[in-house]
């Protein structure tokens, strides 16, 4: 029986739906247990089942507003997890272990599931409605730097397959899984204990990125980077991966100014931008003709400290089809 003074799922679940953090937050602890359940009836004690229960809280999270009987929330939060848990059953088939964060890809929409409808509109508009985007942000933040850079990779950037980003990172696939499910379990656990605190503008960081990545690749361009733009790449900056020389260290202004020699020029295609990690995407385009051309899409991964940035890694996706 519900206590008087506790809300009921319906009340909890219509604020859920409005985007109070704190409300979803509550409900899916309120319904851990019986999630949990579900899940070791399928899958048994250990590891996958634990999975399958942060699995289904993340995509509760994308999901809350396709509830239409918020009564019956329990019954729909243990059809998630049924769902999730039946994927995991599946041999020989790479899933994704965020489902419940493809709302945040501008590029895509996550698989459906048979346990709720299709998600048809476009998701990254009713996050940026509310609260809950800088909730997500905000645990993403907390994540360790090396968990965050692939969870970034995986499901804000495309630069998505584990062999990719086995390559951009310079680790091993199995690394990468690794860090990947690390990351899942970690951000479930911070976003149910940290639902009800204040939460920074991620909207605004994103934004910000953008302004800077324009301003460098104009910079570039002219061949002259402005103070501003100067200052996030201190004499420090090391440019690693494929286009620093063997055996050299070298800063990511002199590479920017070759290719600029060249007539090469970049882009901005997408953005995805936390206090440490960035992440700017681009398209390319070479002059005609040019000898050894760049390929058609490159990523700038950096990594940051007090905005500034210690690392440049260029990556090149393969392209998208």
């Amino acid at each position: 029986m519900t206590a008087l003074n506790q809300p009921t799922d319906e009340e909890l679940t219509r604020r859920a739906q409005t985007g109070e953090a704190a409300a979803l937050g509550l409900l899916l602890a309120r319904h851990q247990a019986p999630m949990r359940a579900v899940a070791l009836s399928l899958l048994g004690y250990g590891p996958d089942a634990e999975d399958a229960v942060q699995d289904a809280a993340l995509t509760a999270l994308r999901r809350i507003g396709d509830v239409r009987d918020p009564a019956a929330v329990g019954a729909w939060l243990r059809a998630i997890v049924r769902n999730s848990s039946r994927m995991r059953l599946r041999a020989g088939r790479e899933t994704p272990g965020l489902d419940g964060l493809d709302f945040l890809q501008t590029h895509g929409i996550g698989p459906s599931c048979d346990a709720y409808p299709p998600y048809f509109s476009h998701p990254e508009r009713v996050v940026d409605q509310h609260a809950m985007r800088d909730w997500i942000w905000d645990a993403l933040e907390q994540l360790p730097e090396p968990l965050r850079l692939v969870l970034l990779l995986r499901h804000f950037s495309g630069i998505t397959s584990y062999q990719e980003i086995a390559h951009a990172c310079e680790i091993p696939v199995g690394t990468v899984r690794s860090r990947l499910n690390q990351a899942r379990a970690k951000l479930a656990h911070v976003l149910l204990t940290t639902a009800a605190h204040v939460h920074d503008d991620a909207s605004r960081l994103a934004e910000d990125s953008r302004q800077e990545a324009e301003a460098t690749l104009e910079g570039a361009r002219r061949g002259h980077q402005p103070r501003e733009i100067l200052e996030l790449w201190p004499a420090e900056t090391e440019l690693v991966g494929v286009l620093r020389p063997p055996g050299e260290r070298c800063h990511p202004i002199p590479a920017m100014r070759r290719n600029r020699e060249k007539g090469v020029t970049q882009h901005l295609r997408h953005v995805v931008a936390s206090r440490t990690v960035t992440i700017w995407e681009m398209d390319v385009t070479n002059p005609v003709g040019i000898p050894d051309p760049c390929p058609p899409t490159l990523a700038w991964l950096m990594l940051r400290r007090n905005r500034r940035v210690q690392t440049l890694r260029v990556v090149f996706p393969q392209p998208q089809r």
